[in-house]
């Protein structure tokens, strides 16, 4: 990957479709482009042209939009061509392209250059990447949040203060012998330090709730043999996911199914029915669904109308609903800790099921600050952040404080791409589709 070559790529979706936009980024973009569509006189306008060949042929007929650098989203000189969507048309520009020079785009390659050129930085570009890939409402908003830019500014401005902090505390230190540097002038920052501290804290905690939009609340339907656990999962996914028969232990393995509930990602888990079993496939089954349970922010316990119990030994430590299955069957009536009765036969209980689930999520959500970070990766240099200002609040000596804050400031810039970050960019821009 050359940073001088001009690139293209579909940045519209996938053929066959009714429109196709080809976008160019580099220094040869709107040169190419006159010689595919002639003279463009009129920049960030849209000029119907029709593209042709060197002979003359023309290969399509569709508007043009030139975006010169440094105002465009890569910062060098862009190009956008809308062209109609079929296979045909896109395979004859690609080639004229090729023929000219350019090459195609590597997944993220315009997002790289945005970053590289000062357009994005890193959590917005993490944003973007985010957005892109986004399937429910509240994943939108979170990478709207990123790509936006108000997560970034907060996290300049701590590192901005820190930087002055450290000022302060040198200044003291190189020029305590000049009358116009009071010799406790330091001592005015660290107020301000402990805030920062708080602050960033607060964002640690916001981590978890971000993971559960982005990555999806994850939610185990555990129970012995037969009581409804997969019957359950086939129901909420309005398909037949998962096998039902009467032979106990019929499922082996965990089967996934994913809903949008109330604009929140919300992931099922269907497992293994839990007994006591020689069978080996069946054991690793067993296994399995307690790992599965363990990691759950949420396990449903599944036991039904005709069972008189709703417990089972060595839960997972996570919260567990005991939820009765199959209460389309009478049963006789007593003392019943179960959480919710549900038929999956009926459709009884359902939608107060997924209500219950959607505001838990959802008072997981809300319960924090607007601003929240988006990845274990902003969380994990957050944790280092705070590691930093502990130990600088704790010790005594000033050339050392000075030090904890220049570390807690470059693990901030680290969040947005402006220290050392180099070695994550092949794996962040990766994510990306080709074209953005």
């Amino acid at each position: 990957m050359r940073a001088d070559d001009t690139i293209f790529a579909l940045s519209s979706g996938s053929l066959p479709a009714g429109l196709a936009v080809i976008r160019l980024s580099g220094s040869k973009a709107l040169e190419t482009t006159e010689k595919l569509v002639g003279a463009v006189g009129q920049h960030r306008q849209a000029l119907y042209r029709a593209v042709k060949a060197p002979d003359g042929t023309i290969i399509d007929r569709g508007l043009v939009i030139t975006f010169p650098g440094p105002r465009s989203f890569t910062g060098e000189d862009c190009v956008e061509l809308h062209l109609h969507g079929s296979r045909a048309v896109v395979s004859a520009t690609y080639n004229l392209l090729e023929m000219m020079g350019l090459r195609l785009a590597e997944a993220g390659e315009f997002s790289r250059r945005a970053l590289e050129n000062g357009k994005l930085d890193l959590v917005e570009a993490e944003g973007l990447s985010d957005l892109l890939r986004a399937e429910t409402e509240m994943q939108r908003r979170l990478a709207i949040e990123q790509s936006e830019g108000g997560l970034s500014a907060v996290y300049r401005q701590w590192a901005k203060d820190l930087t002055h902090a450290r000022a302060m505390i040198e200044a003291e230190l190189d020029f305590a012998d000049e009358e116009d540097i009071p010799g406790s002038v330091s001592d005015s920052i660290w107020p301000k330090i402990r805030d920062i501290k708080t602050q960033i804290d607060a964002q640690l905690v916001a981590t978890r709730s971000s993971e559960i939009v982005r990555d999806g609340y994850h939610v185990a339907i555990m129970g012995a043999p037969n009581v409804g656990k997969s019957s359950l999962l086939n129901a909420l996914a309005g398909r037949d996911v998962a096998i039902v028969t009467e032979i106990a232990g019929t499922t082996r393995d965990v089967l996934t199914v994913d809903l949008d509930i109330d604009g929140y990602l919300v992931r099922f888990f269907d497992t293994a029915g839990i007994r006591e079993t020689n069978d080996i496939v069946e054991k690793e089954g067993i296994r399995r669904a307690r790992a599965v349970a363990d990691r759950a922010d949420l396990v449903l316990f599944l036991s039904d109308v005709e069972q008189s119990e709703s417990s089972e030994e060595n839960l997972p430590d996570v919260p567990v609903w005991f939820v009765r299955s199959k209460a389309d069957i009478d049963f006789r009536q007593g003392d019943d800790s179960a959480t919710l009765l549900i038929s999956a036969k009926t459709g009884q209980g359902l939608d107060d099921l997924k209500s219950a689930i959607g505001s838990l999520v959802a008072s997981r959500w809300q319960s924090i600050a607007e601003l929240r970070p988006g990845r274990i990766r902003h969380a994990q240099l957050l944790e280092r952040a705070s590691n930093f200002l502990v130990e600088a609040l704790e010790v005594s000596q000033l050339d050392i404080r000075a030090e904890c804050l220049r570390s807690a400031a470059e693990e901030l810039g680290r969040i947005t791409g402006h220290v050392d970050v180099e070695q994550l960019l092949d794996i962040i821009f990766s994510e990306f589709c080709i074209g953005k």
